[in-house]
């Protein structure tokens, strides 16, 4: 059996390893032990409000829902597949991979979200549901913050790999971590989940996004 090749290799130990730290933060968070920080971050930022930017927040905010990361999936399939690469463009089931974990998570966590802190969330089709997530019961991992991650972090490697030379190539990692680094602090300013949600967020969807990396950099078969 032949190494794998650093070009997969990297991305299955980055996966491993985000998937051990979501593994050992998710105890952490059921066990308490993240609470105090959550509530000190809210209290933080709760003090830094400005009404003003309410409207910015939840434009931020639509970027990471259920609506425009489905688009941006589409927009990525329908690439893939016009480029040929249709066992690649498989790659793209991880959107709804991540919001069974999401669900199951939530679920699973007792870990109620931060409604004394919330300020009114993007338009979204989940804001219908339980005050901004798709269960009464919990609010960690936060939705938003996997889908960024997954989505924008793939697209921005799609881009580099299929865009012609160009300035499409030059922003698109800049431009997704950009969007990652906004939501991540947009979900905390506008108190709709702790500290502790986004962080669960990152580490999961970066998992996924790592092994969605390891599938479109497997080797393939020469014709």
């Amino acid at each position: 059996m032949s190494a794998l090749s650093p070009a997969i290799a990297r991305p299955l130990i980055v996966l491993a390893l985000l998937g051990a730290a979501f593994a050992v933060y998710t105890q952490a968070v059921a066990a308490g032990v993240t609470g105090p920080l959550d509530l000190a971050v809210a209290r933080a930022l709760a003090r830094a409000w400005v009404p003003a930017l309410q409207p910015l927040a939840q434009a931020i905010a639509v970027l990471g829902g259920i609506e425009a990361t489905v688009l941006v999936a589409a927009g990525l399939l329908v690439l893939l597949l016009r480029r040929g690469f249709r066992a690649e463009a498989a790659a793209l089931i991880a959107l709804p991979l991540v919001e069974v974990l999401e669900i199951v998570y939530k679920l699973v966590l007792r870990h109620p979200a931060p409604l004394m802190f919330a300020h009114p969330d993007g338009p979204s089709v989940v804001t219908m549901f339980h005050a901004g997530t798709l269960t009464s019961s919990g609010s960690y991992p936060s939705g938003h913050m996997m889908r960024t991650v997954l989505i924008y972090g793939l697209g921005a490697f799609v881009v580099r790999r299929l865009a012609t030379p160009g300035w499409a190539r030059v922003v698109a990692v800049p431009a997704a971590a950009a969007v990652i680094g906004l939501m991540t602090l947009d979900r905390v300013y506008l108190g709709v989940h702790w500290q502790s949600d986004v962080v669960g967020g990152l580490l999961l969807g970066g998992a996924v996004l790592a092994g969605v990396i390891a599938w479109l950099d497997r080797p393939r078969a020469v014709a």
